[in-house]
């Protein structure tokens, strides 16, 4: 079985930086990974995702702002969040895919997940 774990969140005032990490373990094939967020009285949503081969995908909302990557040797998953808004105020998941499909935006197709880390923007 597969366990994420997020941290990384916090508070921050508007215009600021965090990076969010997810630590990956107990699995043994890639996958793919990606970003979601809750923000209040919202449903989830994709924020970005990276597949197995590198493919890196961004929610309008935060291209250009926000930058995902990965640590292979770490089993580690990134998500640096520059010039933050308090849009960006939200409960940010981990979310890893053992589908061999990667559609990053589903996230029915993320058969694992971090407990949440919250990102607060003032």
């Amino acid at each position: 079985d597969v366990q994420l774990v997020e941290s990384g969140g916090g508070s921050v005032q508007a215009g600021g930086s965090l990076r969010l990490s997810c630590v990956a373990s107990g699995y043994t094939l890639p996958m793919n990974m990606g970003w979601f967020r809750r923000l209040p009285g919202q449903e989830r949503e994709g924020v970005a995702a990276i597949a197995g081969d590198g493919r890196t995908d961004y929610a309008d909302s935060v291209k250009g702002r926000f930058t995902i990557s990965r640590d292979g040797a770490k089993n580690t998953m990134y998500l640096q969040m520059n010039s933050l808004k308090n849009e960006d105020t939200a409960m940010y998941f981990c979310a890893a895919s053992t589908r061999n499909l990667w559609r990053p935006r589903v996230w029915n197709d993320y058969n694992y997940w971090g407990q949440g880390t919250q990102v607060t923007v003032s």
